[in-house]
């Protein structure tokens, strides 16, 4: 029997894909038009803006104002196009053998388009949904926290969130953290024939990247080999790296940014204390010889991971939605799903689609994984409205 939420969702995927809510843009229309589709439902939508005004959350409950609701929550923002060859547009849904391509079908605007087509049916629950939004989870999970903040302090208690990333509707009990930093670098120009007289930003810059690349090569080799996670070790890349003028001047800039992402029990403030005391004694060093240079370790963000312990009966409810009676799974990526935990709620992760299509040129969502999506939010309803 075909799924009655499909065809909707299909629809709602084709308006959400087609706003460029990539992190560097602001996501208000999206929100704008999420909040319109709600109100068409008689249901009012609150909004956790950005310190700017230039982006928001926004959060929403349907069906009756009780506790034991169920979270449903996503982030509308997604990676950049840029470079990445496309075959078709990235901001329109394009299917080609029973593969719905667009940017973000995948990585997560697939299961937000699922959730909202699910909402006139959720009304009707004895217990309620909320559905929670969030805007710049790409660049470090940073505009969720606010929302989840007013969400525990305002709504009657929810029973469990589930956090819709792509795991092939498997149910993730635990994921890495993440910690992004950027190192800042500033030389003192020179003719490059004339080093005496000068320090280029860039030899600093590669001498701190080098310290990175052993310091993740000892992560590989201590790694343990219970872990549940693939990889099993904390992993550190450097991301993105920039600096120097010309080939024939001591460099003035550098800049790189990295990322550490740890399993629950790992520290990043430990692993990363030798690399922050090399880089402030580097700092000190710089200054003697020239007061306006030195080395800038700024810590970008910081999310936590999701722990696997206290999740039990929420990871038995999404099994039952889902019919997966696999033990619960662990992922490598960070989500927001440990900040919903923080803040006290029995969080899983649980949404259509594989995350090694996210970030991807023809970026896609497969047909059978978005139909069994929908399958998901139609068992939602159902359980919801029995209880």
């Amino acid at each position: 029997m075909t799924n009655l939420l499909l065809e909707p969702a299909f629809s709602i995927l084709d308006s959400l894909i087609a706003f460029d809510t990539t992190s560097r843009n602001s996501n208000l229309q999206l929100i704008t038009w999420v909040e319109d589709y709600l109100s068409k439902y008689g249901i009012e939508a609150t909004r956790v803006s950005s310190a700017d005004g230039s982006k928001a959350n926004l959060y929403a409950t349907v069906g009756p104002n009780v506790e034991g609701g169920i979270i449903l929550s996503g982030h509308s923002d997604v990676v950049p196009v840029d470079g990445q060859d496309w075959i078709s547009d990235p901001f329109l849904v394009t299917e080609r053998d029973g593969r719905l391509h667009g940017r973000g079908t995948c990585d997560m605007k697939g299961f937000i388009a699922l959730a909202l087509a699910a909402v006139p049916m959720l009304k009707n629950g004895k217990r309620p949904v909320h559905l929670a939004i969030s805007y710049d989870e790409e660049i470090g999970c940073l505009g969720a926290p606010a929302m989840i903040e007013e969400i525990a302090a305002k709504l009657p208690a929810p029973a469990l969130a589930i956090i819709g990333e792509p795991t092939m509707m498997k149910v993730v009990t635990g994921h890495k953290g993440i910690c992004v930093h950027q190192v800042e670098i500033f030389g003192h120009e020179a003719h490059s024939s004339l080093t005496h007289l000068g320090i280029s930003a860039n030899m600093i810059a590669i001498e701190l990247m080098h310290d990175l690349a052993e310091l993740a090569r000892e992560l590989w080799e201590k790694a343990d080999p219970q872990s549940p996670f693939i990889p099993p070790h904390a992993t550190l890349t450097i991301g993105k790296m920039e600096g120097g003028t010309a080939p024939n001047i001591l460099a003035r800039h550098a800049k790189f940014i990295f990322d550490l992402r740890c399993p629950p029990d790992v520290d990043p403030d430990e692993i990363l204390k030798p690399f922050k005391e090399k880089a402030a004694a580097i700092d000190a060093q710089l200054k003697l010889a020239f007061p306006k240079t030195g080395v800038v370790v700024e810590q970008m963000s910081n999310a936590p991971p999701l722990a696997q312990s206290g999740a039990d009966e929420a990871a038995s409810f999404v099994r039952k939605l889902t019919g997966d009676n696999g033990p619960a799974g662990v992922v490598s990526y960070a989500a927001e799903a440990g900040q919903f935990q923080q803040a006290g709620f029995a969080t899983v992760i649980c949404g259509p689609g594989s995350i090694e299509q996210a970030h991807q040129p023809d970026e896609y969502i497969s047909r059978e994984q978005f139909s069994r999506g929908a399958d998901f939010m139609q068992r939602l309803v159902e359980e919801l409205q029995q209880a």
